[in-house]
This record gives C-alpha cells, structure tokens and sequence, in this order.
C-alpha cells in the first residue's frame, strides 16, 4: 500500500504540474490583445504558396516605433503613431501596417533589404504621387495587397508587382491614368478607386481589358458620364455608385456572364433595355436614387433588387416576370419601391413569379409634388415557414419598423473584403 500511496503522490504531482502549464498559458491573449486591425494577410493563403521565410530566433526584430507581437511573428504594426517617415523595415517582415500616421512620402531606403513583404498598409495618410520613389513597390515581388486609400495621390502609383492581387487605392485626387499604368498586373483580383475624380476621358484606353482575373472593380464617386468600356469577363462585382451615368448600352452586360453583384445607385438612369440584367449569376442589383420610369427583366437568380427614390409609377410584374417556371424558380427574396410614385401595391401575381419573396418596402411615396405619401402597407413581410423563419438572420427582424436612414447603410460602395 505504501508503494501505491508513493505512486499515486506522483502521479497527481505530474498531473498538476502538465495542468499549470495550460493554465500559464492564456489562449486568449492572441486574439483579445490583438490591435484593432484585420488579422495578418498571410492566414488567408495556400502555404505551398508562400514565400519561404528563413527560421529566426525570438524575440524578432522590431523597428523601434512599431510592435511586432510575438503570436504574429511576420507582423509589424506601425499604425495611429504619428510617424512622419517610414521606419525601417526587418527583412522577414510579411505584413506591414503603417496606416494613420502622417507619411507623406515612400522612399526606397526602408525597402531595401525587404524581401517577403506581402501586404502593406499605408491608407489614412498623407501621401503624395510625386513623392513615391520610383519603382519602389515594384521590386517587392511577393508584394500581394497594397492599402492606399485616403492619402492624397494625384495620379495612379506606377510601376507596381506583377505578383499584387488586391489594390486599394479609394479616397485619393486620382484623375489620371498613365497608359500603361495597369499592365504587368495579370493578378489583380480587386481594384478599389471608389471616391476619386475620374471620368470618362480616363477609361477611354480600356484600361481594365487585359485584367483577366479581375473579379471586383469600385468606381463609385467618380465623374463618370458613362458605362466603362471592356471590362473582363471576369467581373463578378461591379461598383458604379455615385456617378452621372444616364444609359446602359444594349447587350452591355452580355461579356459579363459572371456578374453577382451590381450597384448604380444614384446615377442618372431614365430608361435601361428591357432584358439588361439578363445574368445567370447576379445575386444583388442596386438602381436606386436614379430617373427610372419603369422596371425591367428579373433574372431568376436575382435575389435583392432595389429601386427606390425613381420615378415608377407601377410596377409591372410582367415585364419583370414573363413567364413562370414551376421547376426553375425565380429567387427574389426582397424589393425596395420606397420614393417612387406608386399609389398601390404590386400585383398579387407577383407572388407566383416570385414565391420566395419575403419584404417588400414600400415605405413613402412621391405621388405628390410637395407632400409624401404612405400605402396603406409601408412594409409586406409573408408570413415564412418554420424553416424559412429558422433560416432568416436575426437583422431582418424589425423590417417593419425600417427607416430611410437604415436603408441607407446599405448604399455604401462594395465592402473590399468579400
């Protein structure tokens, strides 16, 4: 008995011993001490993919204004220190993150040495195109993501990597593009130039044609009078918000076939050819805030439409639906008809066309000149099944008390992260 009592003595002494090693060790503090920041680039790639970074000894080498935390090890973050300048810049370094500070310029020096930087965060300063060293972010040839919106760039930065995939450039002064600013990009996957002064004289080389794996462009809040020309077949999401647009060519979309999502909220629409959203993949299609009189073909993948704040004046379900198919039904969930001129609701054949639908907002109408009206139902919600109710996310709990201001932060131009 002594020899088991000895034994079992130990045994609970090797069990405490593994348990406080755990208990030391807090699994929170990778993710709740972590900066308010997305989380590192490099988690969201293949690591056959990735540049091979030598192995290196702890701790790492950090520039002295910046913070590399040791669950991050490839991460310096450089950001809200009212740096003024560049620090230098270890040579492991994957990510780097120097957005809100006071930069104004991009000199090679802190480059130098920097071999497998692959994401670089430089938006929310003060930068200007003229004082980019020339060919600096070109020699980064791991470089796959470069943040440069709300700085104060003139003109697109040029040359950039072959190897870049996503480019955030939103938020500048950009109104020019040199002509061969965009080759040598065949991966370029999204580009951002929301919230420039672009117009049409600037689209009129196709720029964007040879960008075979482009899948998202953003061009809202720009001066553009019409639809860009030769975009890729590639295209999946096409942001054109904010613009002075006022027709869309016939057969424009037929090159697009990709197309999820499209949104040309407040534009000058008056009139759009009947079958021009006739796209097998479009989920989302925004034409709201424009001039349109009427409303068009429905794509039976179609799932969100908004037209609010237009000039309908009844919504022909018809035109919307010609046909019905028993097998291949159409997927419209929501309609958004507020700020139009209606004085009824839509068909009750609508609801054969459309047997998914859940909302319609109908909210106020402009049937008057000076006065705004109300039907008699500001909001339509069907009654959902049990299993449709157990598949609607929690956020369209309150459709019923929606306010203009709550369908407004939908208008916001595409999010760059999908």
């Amino acid at each position: 008995m002594g020899i088991l009592s000895q034994l079992s003595v130990i045994h609970l002494f090797w069990a405490a011993t593994v348990f406080c090693q755990y208990e030391d060790y807090d699994f929170e503090d990778e993710n709740d001490e972590e900066p308010d920041h997305q989380y590192p680039y490099y988690f969201n790639f293949n690591p056959s993919i990735q540049a091979e970074v030598p192995r290196f000894p702890f701790p790492v080498e950090c520039a002295r204004e910046c913070f590399c935390p040791p669950a991050f090890p490839l991460s310096m973050y450089c950001d809200h220190r009212k740096l003024k300048t560049i620090p230098n810049i270890p040579s492991h370094v994957q990510q780097l993150y120097l957005q809100n500070n006071d930069i104004e310029a991009v000199p090679a020096g802190p480059f130098t040495n920097v071999t497998f930087l692959r994401e670089i965060n430089l938006s929310h300063n003060k930068i200007k195109f003229h004082l980019i060293d020339h060919g600096v972010f070109n020699k980064l040839s791991n470089l796959v993501q470069l943040h440069l919106q709300h700085n104060e760039l003139e003109e697109f930065p040029f040359p950039l990597p072959s190897s870049l995939e996503r480019l955030l450039l939103g938020f500048n002064k950009i109104s020019r593009l040199s002509g061969n600013a965009l080759e040598g990009l065949p991966n370029i996957t999204m580009l951002d130039l929301c919230n420039n002064i672009l117009d049409d004289s600037v689209l009129k080389g196709k720029p964007f044609a040879n960008m075979k794996n482009l899948m998202q462009i953003n061009l809202c809040n720009n001066k553009l009078q019409t639809m860009p020309p030769d975009l890729p077949s590639s295209l999946m999401y096409l942001s054109l918000e904010n613009n002075s647009i006022s027709y869309i060519p016939e057969n424009y979309f037929n090159r697009l076939p990709k197309m999820i999502a499209l949104r040309m909220s407040h534009n000058n629409l008056q009139n759009v050819p009947l079958n021009t959203f006739n796209l097998p993949n479009l989920l989302e299609l925004n034409l709201g805030h424009n001039k349109l009189k009427q409303v068009f073909y429905i794509p039976r993948s179609l799932q969100h439409l908004y037209i609010e704040d237009n000039d309908i004046e009844i919504i022909n379900v018809t035109l919307m639906c010609p046909s019905i198919d028993p097998v291949n039904t159409n997927q419209l969930t929501y309609i958004r008809v507020d700020q139009n001129k209606l004085t009824i609701p839509i068909s009750t054949y609508a609801f054969f066309c459309f047997p998914h639908i859940r909302t319609i907002y109908y909210g106020e109408q402009n049937v008057n000149v000076n006065k705004s009206t109300q039907l008699r139902t500001p909001v339509f919600r069907r009654f959902l099944t049990p299993e449709e109710y157990d598949e609607e996310d929690d956020n369209h709990e309150s459709h019923d008390h929606e306010t203009e201001d709550d369908h407004e932060a939908v208008d916001n131009y595409f999010y760059p992260y999908f």
